[in-house]
C-alpha cells in the first residue's frame, strides 16, 4: 500500500502478533513505488495485494500529520522484553504527566486487596459521582505497562468520577489467570463499599481484554456484574486471527506482518498453557447474556477492528446494551495522542458514556 507521500507497504500472506505485543519493525530501505493497484489470490483464497491509498481528507490536519510521521519510524530491530518495558516505562511516565497537565487531577498511590494501584480522583466531584468508581486496566500486551494514568487521568477528569487504576501481575511471569485474579481481587474489595451497579471498569488493547474476561470470571463465578464496561480496542478470541489483524500492523498501514495461520492459535506468552477457546480468556465463548452496558471503540486502520466488531456483535445478539465507535483511518490506540482532536470527541464520548450509563 502507497501512501501520497510515498510510503509503500506490500501485504502477502497477512499476519501479525496479539495487541500492544513487540512488532517486527519495516525495513530500512524504502520499497519501490507502486504503478498500480493489484490483487491476485491462491487456490485457498489468500490475498497478493497492492493499494495505492492517499493520505485521507476525512481526518483532522493533527491526524494527518500523525499518520505521515508513522511512516518515518525506524527502530533498530526487534527488542528484548527488557528493553520493551524499559522504553514503555519511559514513555508512559512523560505521557503520564502531560495527562495530569492537561486533566488536572489527585493521584494516590496505594495498593487495593494487596494490588498496587492508583488512586485517581477529581479535582471537583458532584455528590451525584461520590457512590460511583471506576476501575482502569491498563493496556501494554500484558507484558509491560503502556497506559495506566494515561487512560485513567482523563476519563477521572472528565466524567469527574473517581478512577482506581489497576498495574495487575504481567505476563510472562505471570500468565493467565493472574492479572485476572488481581483485577477480581480489586473489584471485590470496592464491593465492600460500592454497589455493583455503581462500578464501572474499562481499559485499552490488553486492558480493554482484561476487562471482558474480569466480567467473563465474575459471571462463571456469580457475583454480582459491574454497571457499565469500555472495552477500546479489544479482542475476545485467542484461538485464531481476526482479519484486521492479518492487514494492519501496531501503527496501521506502517509495520511489518509475518505470515500467520488463520486457523490456529498463536503461541502467546499470556494465555500459556490455558485452552485458548476457554470462556475467561476468551469471553467470545462465554454467556454473554446479562452483561453490563458496553462501549467498545477501535478505527479503521487499527489491528483490532475485526476483533472488536466482532465482539460487539456477539453482545448485540445476546441483547446486551452495546455501543461501537468506529474511527476514520487511524490506528491501534490512537486516544493515548492528545494532540488530535479526535482523541478530544474520544475521550469525551468514553466519559459521557459512564455518566450516562453507570448506576442507571
Amino acid at each position: 500500500m502507497k501512501f501520497a507521500n510515498g510510503f509503500l507497504i506490500g501485504v502477502a500472506a497477512f499476519g501479525i502478533a496479539l495487541a500492544g505485543c513487540q512488532q517486527t519493525p519495516p525495513p530500512a530501505a524504502q520499497a519501490p513505488a507502486a504503478t498500480s493497484d493489484s490483487a491476485t489470490f491462491d487456490a485457498d483464497g489468500t490475498a497478493h495485494i497492492t493499494r495505492v491509498v492517499p493520505m485521507p481528507s476525512t481526518v483532522s490536519a493533527e491526524a494527518q500529520k500523525y499518520l505521515e510521521g508513522l511512516t518515518h519510524r525506524n527502530n533498530a530491530g526487534p527488542e528484548s522484553l527488557e528493553n520493551r518495558r524499559k522504553r514503555t516505562d519511559e514513555w508512559r511516565v512523560k505521557q503520564s504527566a502531560e495527562a495530569k497537565r492537561l486533566f488536572p487531577v489527585k493521584v494516590e498511590e496505594t495498593t487495593t486487596a494487596g494490588v498496587k494501584t492508583d488512586i485517581i480522583t477529581p479535582l471537583d466531584m458532584p455528590a451525584a459521582n461520590k457512590d460511583r468508581v471506576l476501575i482502569n486496566l491498563h493496556g501494554g500486551g500484558f507484558n509491560s505497562d503502556s497506559g495506566s494514568l494515561i487512560e485513567g487521568v482523563p476519563i477521572a477528569n472528565l466524567a469527574k468520577i473517581k478512577v482506581v487504576s489497576v498495574y495487575y501481575r504481567l505476563a510472562p511471569e505471570n500468565p493467565f489467570p493472574a492479572a485476572v485474579d488481581d483485577v477480581v481481587a480489586v473489584y471485590k474489595e470496592l464491593l465492600k463499599t460500592y454497589k455493583p451497579k455503581k462500578i464501572g471498569i474499562f481499559g485499552t488493547s490488553a486492558g480493554a481484554i482484561l476487562t471482558g474476561e474480569v466480567t467473563a470470571q465474575l459471571k462463571k463465578s456469580g457475583l454480582p456484574l459491574p454497571g457499565a464496561l469500555g472495552m477500546f480496542s479489544t479482542s475476545a478470541d485467542f484461538s485464531r486471527p481476526s482479519d484486521s489483524r492479518q492487514i494492519f500492523a501496531l501503527e496501521g498501514l506502517p509495520g511489518r506482518l509475518e505470515p500467520v495461520d488463520p486457523n490456529k492459535p498463536q503461541p502467546n506468552p499470556y494465555v500459556g498453557s490455558t485452552d485458548p477457546k476457554d470462556p475467561v480468556v476468551s469471553p467470545m465463548f462465554a454467556d454473554l447474556k446479562g452483561w453490563p452496558p458496553s462501549l467498545l471503540v477501535t478505527s479503521t486502520r487499527d489491528l483490532l477492528l475485526s476483533d472488536t466488531s466482532l465482539f460487539h456483535l456477539a453482545l448485540t445478539k445476546a441483547g446486551v446494551d452495546a455501543q461501537l465507535l468506529v474511527y476514520e483511518a487511524l490506528p491501534h490506540a490512537f486516544w493515548y495522542h492528545y494532540e488530535l482532536p479526535e482523541t478530544t470527541d474520544t475521550l469525551s464520548r468514553m466519559a459521557k458514556f459512564f455518566t450516562d450509563k453507570l448506576g442507571k
